[in-house]
């Protein structure tokens, strides 16, 4: 059953990875197994999200392989999603929007929660937006019936996709985006403010949280290379030091080196102008 739902949402365009699964006593499938503080919620795949894919033949592998996996979908391709977790989530959520959902896909998540699908926006994962309203997009992914939770509970369809997901409420947009920046000051010792900004963003990166690792990497990656384009950081030690820091976080090798690529480039063509 969950193979023949992976390679269905992988004909629709949604790449799909499989994830740990939860035994009836909610004990996780992964080697730690009682220990495990994500139990049937993290990937099976050394390199995580950055492996799905719509590849009908290798899901078929995979499945073969772990025939009770978990089907996670990832983020940011095909839709967001909004993940709600608790009952002060929804509430937060329908005031937010005053109770004007568009209509669009929504699933009955294994915990009690819903996930809301919406097109998608291109900001990454989002978490705390709201208590118990987190954001899943670029980077991330989100279980998918017929998943099952640690809690016994099934991922299940409220309402199935049907010909188009709905645009994302502005209300919710702005809530993603975040505040505007503030306007900068003219930094007095602009070299002592990077390397402040480097041991900040290596904290960050390395206590970021499973479900926004990558996205956390990629923003500091991307701060990071401001600086390096303007001359006042190391390329080579930015790398070395987020390397380390993402492997302190759990992402792999092949997501690591393409994340700190891709921020680092967007990074160093806009330059940290510290003279504003």
């Amino acid at each position: 059953m969950s193979l023949t739902a992976a390679l269905a949402y992988a004909r629709h365009g949604i790449p799909v990875l499989p994830v740990h699964t939860p035994d009836q006593g909610g004990v996780c499938s992964c080697h730690r197994g009682a220990r495990c503080d994500s139990p049937g919620k993290h990937p099976r795949l050394r390199h995580g999200v950055s492996e799905a894919t719509t590849d009908p033949h290798l899901i078929e592998l995979w499945w073969a392989h772990w025939p009770r996996a978990n089907v996670g979908l990832r983020t940011g391709v095909m839709m967001d999603v909004a993940d709600v977790d608790s009952a002060a989530g929804w509430h937060g959520l329908r005031h937010l929007l005053g109770d004007a959902f568009p209509p669009g896909p929504q699933v009955r998540t294994g915990g009690g929660g819903r996930h809301l699908w919406f097109r998608p926006t291109g900001y990454g994962n989002r978490v705390h937006l709201l208590p118990g309203l987190d954001w899943r997009g670029a980077g991330g992914y989100v279980l998918a019936p017929p998943s099952r939770h640690a809690g016994g509970g099934g991922y299940t369809w409220i309402c199935r996709p049907g010909a188009g997901l709905p645009a994302c409420p502005a209300a919710l947009r702005d809530l993603i985006a975040g505040p505007p920046p503030a306007p900068l000051r003219p930094v007095a010792h602009p070299d002592r403010y990077a390397e402040a900004a480097l041991e900040s963003a290596i904290d960050r990166v390395a206590g970021a949280a499973v479900g926004c690792r990558n996205d956390t990497l990629n923003r500091e990656a991307f701060a990071l290379g401001r600086f390096v384009g303007a001359g006042l950081l190391d390329a080579g030690t930015v790398r070395r030091e987020l390397t380390a820091a993402a492997r302190a976080a759990g992402l792999g090798p092949r997501e690591i080196r393409g994340t700190i690529r891709s921020g680092l480039d967007a990074g160093c063509r806009q330059p940290f102008d510290h003279a504003a």
